[in-house]
């Protein structure tokens, strides 16, 4: 059996007075990306904080690559990559220089910026000064940094957060090409398209629990309506049905809309990660 890369047993956090991590608990496998999928305050951002030593564990077992995480094992943080909200980077230097002075603090003399730049496509911008960056082009360099060292664990706090759409689509490409290659990734995320696109499994957070964790297939069939929609385009305008799947006409049913001379769209039905996350917690993951 393949040891997890990140291993979060009862894990509790409180800032001050107030409790934020109820106990919570998962597993990311060498390869998995597991989406954190919750709202704002849900403790997404905390629960990555304590994984990367910026908090400190108070309660609970936290371990990356086998080793807990309060140790701050050096050999650990060299082999892991981050991707925060907060864009910390040099505003004076280019986007090649920011990433060759990370790199030489991973001890990487030959890194490979422009590859790397070209990978977020920021290469024609290389020289420029970081001051001079979007919202957008900056998370992507932040993006392109969290991979200096070929990591073995990614941490990814909304790394589409403030992009266009090419620029998101071209981040979740890079995301899924560092899990082909075995990098455990942990991406928190509000964007249920997002977690549905590229997570192996979700892990429903809010409030500081875990109500649920699963493949998103297996929840939407778990949740969701075995049902097609038919919309067919009649002499009084367009109609819908909805033909329930496990009804015992199903089947005549479908062949009598598919046959329809005005059939305009077919498609079936399931529950979106959304309303499956609104039916558990009672809120939306924009609250």
């Amino acid at each position: 059996m393949t040891e997890a890369a990140i291993r979060v047993e009862d894990v509790r956090f409180s800032y001050g007075d107030v409790e934020v991590l109820h106990g919570i608990s998962f597993e990311v496998a060498p390869g998995e990306i597991l989406g954190f999928l919750g709202p704002n305050g849900a403790g997404k951002s905390t629960t990555i904080k304590i994984l990367t030593g910026q908090l400190p564990l108070k309660s609970g077992r936290a371990q990356v690559l086998g080793i807990d995480v309060a140790a701050d094992d050096p050999v650990v943080q060299a082999q892991i990559g981050v991707c925060f909200e907060e864009k910390n980077l040099y505003e004076l230097m280019s986007g090649r220089e920011n990433l060759r002075f990370f790199a030489r603090l991973f001890g990487i003399g030959d890194l490979d910026a422009d590859g790397l730049l070209r990978k977020v496509g920021l290469a024609d911008r290389a020289r420029d000064p970081v001051r001079k960056y979007s919202k957008g082009m900056r998370q992507r360099l932040m993006m392109a940094r969290a991979l200096v060292n070929t990591p073995r664990v990614l941490f990814l706090d909304e790394p589409t957060d403030g992009l266009d759409p090419v620029s998101s689509r071209a981040i979740r490409t890079l995301i899924k090409e560092e899990a082909g290659r075995g990098a455990a990734v942990l991406l928190t995320t509000h964007d249920m398209f997002e977690a549905d696109e590229l997570s192996d499994r979700v892990a429903f957070l809010n409030e500081g629990r875990i109500h649920a964790i699963d493949t998103p297939e297996n929840l939407k069939l778990k949740h969701g309506r075995r049902a097609v929609k038919v919309r067919v385009r009649a002499a009084e305008g367009v109609t819908e049905q909805s033909v329930p799947l496990d009804a015992p006409d199903a089947g005549e049913r479908l062949r009598a809309a598919v046959g329809a001379p005005g059939l305009m769209t077919i498609h079936t039905e399931e529950a979106t990660l959304e309303s499956i996350f609104i039916e558990m917690t009672g809120r939306g993951l924009e609250g």
